[in-house]
């Protein structure tokens, strides 16, 4: 889902993740409709009934299904609780979520809206529930499909995380399940999360820092990942799209969040592939992706289109092609059963804009294919970790199998969002090629600066629709 070098979230305190299913507040699931397409032209859809549920690395955590003593406070596991993973998950319990009080997340008809921050809580990710269900996660196949999202900020993409969050594959030890938003996964295989397959992630546990919530521990959690759309929103400013992809050997990562340098970043879509493994894998040590690193299970940096970085920085901001002082519907098309390109266009006061075309030397077109991807890294000097990691027939093997539509808001701890609107990565000149990715500075997007400056910025998911190519939409003639 990212550039290399990416994200730690910064959570509410209490944070924690379990497995015990906690009673102390009820877990109600806000109601969230999509649409399902048929047809063409966007005239033949149909309402499914879903709800979203919170990612359980934001939930307290406490002794027992009723107890009220924090297993997990800060940053630091309850050694009393949690001396290993295994008794951690047998004595300790994730609690229901006061989605609108406590974590700023509410839901009015399609339309799902997350506030950046709300008391001490900072960000959020949440999953789309299976119409009707209280135990699965909602799957996609989207070859030869399009998705269509509108009015929104902040990280939208698909995870090939378990549909049952985990359960099956814990051996009877996750009792939370996909009801408590448990089995997180993407290409980053992130070692920030505390609970993976029904066992506490205490051992090597290691505060962050500079997070006075969150840590790592020994192990990661990977699966193939796919970015639709990466954006953040402070103030309408001249911001820039971004597609990109990620492949992946075994697995992959995690979102992205919003508040950078008063910029909005729009359309990141990425794409993790995989050759050997499908769906959720566990990794240790150095088997684990590692940021600015083609070493270990996933390719973290994939494969983008980001306009700006693209030569074309006149194409998205406020007055330009893609307007941003107005509402944008982003309809991003997955072409060929295995997927061959990823195209992009955009939706704006009844005209369709095609995504703009590259400017870059020796890279040409305006959608993601395995050939536009070696041009590019070959124009970059990047070396090409996606295509050695499963390029698009990868990434189609993952869609194939299914996967997981996450939503979330949220701060760059590691790498302070360069890699969204800025010059990145650090150790190179901002004048290199594909090095500038927007107007930011390199001193943008302190995460710290970005929450006291902006606490009231959220991000609005509305509209969604899911269909065949040309069913969601009218398309260009």
């Amino acid at each position: 889902m990212s550039p290399s070098g990416l994200l730690v979230i910064a959570a509410l305190l209490p944070v924690a993740l379990s497995q015990l299913a906690g009673t102390n507040t009820p877990e109600v699931h806000p109601a969230l409709t999509w649409q399902k397409c048929t047809g063409t032209g966007g005239t033949s859809c149909t309402t499914q009934s879903s709800s979203v549920v919170l990612d359980s690395n934001w939930r307290w955590l406490h002794d027992g299904v009723s107890g009220d003593t924090n297993c997990y406070t800060g940053n630091t596991w309850d050694t009393t609780f949690c001396p290993d993973g295994k008794t951690c998950a047998e004595n300790c319990a994730l609690d229901g979520a006061d989605y609108s009080g406590t974590y700023g997340i509410s839901t009015s008809g399609n339309a799902l809206t997350l506030k950046f921050v709300t008391g001490s809580n900072v960000g959020s990710r949440v999953y789309l529930m299976a119409p009707g269900s209280t135990t699965e996660y909602q799957t996609f196949n989207f070859e030869n499909q399009e998705f269509l999202p509108c009015g929104l900020n902040g990280a939208l993409y698909f995870s090939q995380m378990d549909a049952d969050g985990g359960v099956a594959k814990s051996a009877g030890t996750n009792k939370a399940g996909a009801n408590f938003g448990t089995g997180y996964c993407d290409s980053q295989c992130p070692r920030d999360m505390k609970f993976i397959n029904g066992v506490a992630n205490v051992a090597g546990w290691t505060p962050d820092s500079n997070n006075a919530n969150t840590g790592t521990g020994s192990m990661g959690t990977c699966c193939p990942e796919m970015d639709v759309w990466e954006a953040n929103s402070v103030r309408w400013k001249p911001n820039f799209d971004n597609l990109d992809l990620t492949s992946c050997r075994s697995p992959p990562r995690l979102p992205r969040i919003l508040a950078v340098c008063l910029a909005i970043v729009l359309a990141q879509l990425e794409l993790i592939s995989i050759i050997a493994i499908l769906g959720q894998s566990t990794c240790t040590g150095t088997t684990c992706s590692e940021a600015n690193s083609t070493q270990g299970t996933c390719d973290q940096a994939g494969c983008d289109f980001n306009s700006y970085r693209m030569g074309n920085t006149t194409f998205y901001g406020p007055g330009l092609t893609v307007d941003t002082k107005q509402k944008i519907t982003v309809v991003t098309q997955f072409v060929g059963s295995p997927i061959t390109s990823i195209k992009r266009f955009y939706v704006q006061n009844g005209k369709v804009i095609p995504n703009s075309n590259s400017n870059i030397a020796g890279v040409t077109g305006n959608s993601i294919s395995d050939s536009f991807c070696a041009a590019q890294k070959t124009a970059f000097g990047d070396t090409n970790t996606f295509a050695s990691k499963g390029g698009l027939a990868g990434m189609s093997e993952s869609a194939a199998a299914g996967m997981v539509l996450v939503m979330s808001i949220w701060d760059d701890y590691a790498a302070n969002m360069l890699w969204l609107d800025a010059p990145y990565p650090p150790n190179k000149a901002a004048s290199s090629p594909g090095v500038t990715r927007g107007t930011c500075s390199a001193s943008s997007g302190v995460p710290s600066q970005v929450e006291s400056a902006s606490p009231n910025a959220q991000v609005i998911y509305s509209n969604i629709k899911f269909g065949p190519i040309g069913s969601t939409f009218a398309e260009p003639a």
